[in-house]
């Protein structure tokens, strides 16, 4: 078997986005499995606890599975638990355990302080993708001025749980508003840094699906912008 090789540099790209285990791209928005066994094989160990407060379809709790990393998911969207919990059925040669629990991002007082190994998580884009018409604090229907005052908060209870001298990740993209950029990447980087959080790496992820649509190839000719095809993975030290 072919050692799997890690990215050693801060521009990422995967044009084989990856379908191995029960991995799928079915999830709208959900993110490439290379992206947390990459970040999982870096800054954590076997045994560890990886938690994922945005779980949406399970791809970091797989990853921790397949890796022997013990694993908390959370999320607000009772589907999305759902479909992690089926893709979480399957056998692996290890004593991996996870926990999967339904809630709310910002407050995660299923947790203790100080008790997370390592973050790998992938929030929603703002409103880009709404995963839910009408559960309280589901953060993908907020505008981009609200989204960033409840992932200040989000920030908060990440910076709590998570043990000292160890990781948090997550993958954020920027959005464009009336043809122009909205730098949601950065702004909510600053966000966790304000919240004591120490700046580690960024890195440029490529993205493969911007030009999926005729849609968005229409309205970037005819308004004269650039498509958006990078996202940003911040790591963040505590």
């Amino acid at each position: 078997m072919k050692t799997y090789e890690l990215q050693n540099t801060t521009i990422w790209s995967f044009p084989d986005r990856g379908n191995w285990a029960t991995h799928k791209g079915d999830y709208r928005g959900n993110w490439s499995p290379h992206i947390p066994k990459n970040l999982i094989l870096k800054y954590t160990k076997q045994n560890d606890i990886v938690l994922d407060c945005f779980v949406g379809s399970g791809t970091t709790l797989i990853e921790s599975k397949l890796l022997n990393r013990n694993s908390i998911g959370i999320d607000i969207n009772n589907n999305a638990i759902n479909i992690t919990k089926k893709r979480l059925n399957f056998t692996c040669n290890n004593k991996a355990k996870t926990h999967l629990y339904l809630g709310d991002a910002q407050n995660l007082n299923m947790l203790s302080d100080n008790s997370i190994d390592f973050i790998c998580t992938h929030p929603p884009y703002s409103n880009i993708i709404k995963y839910s018409k009408n559960i309280q604090n589901d953060i993908s229907n907020l505008e981009y001025t609200e989204f960033l005052l409840h992932m200040d908060q989000v920030a908060k209870e990440l910076y709590r749980v998570l043990k000292p001298s160890h990781y948090c990740s997550f993958m954020i993209g920027d959005i464009r508003k009336k043809g122009n950029v909205i730098p949601l990447g950065f702004l909510t980087m600053q966000t966790f840094i304000n919240n004591s959080f120490t700046l580690k790496e960024i890195i440029i992820k490529e993205q493969h699906n911007c030009k999926s649509t005729s849609y968005w190839s229409n309205r970037a000719n005819n308004l004269g912008f650039y498509l958006l095809a990078h996202e940003y993975i911040f790591v963040l030290y505590k």
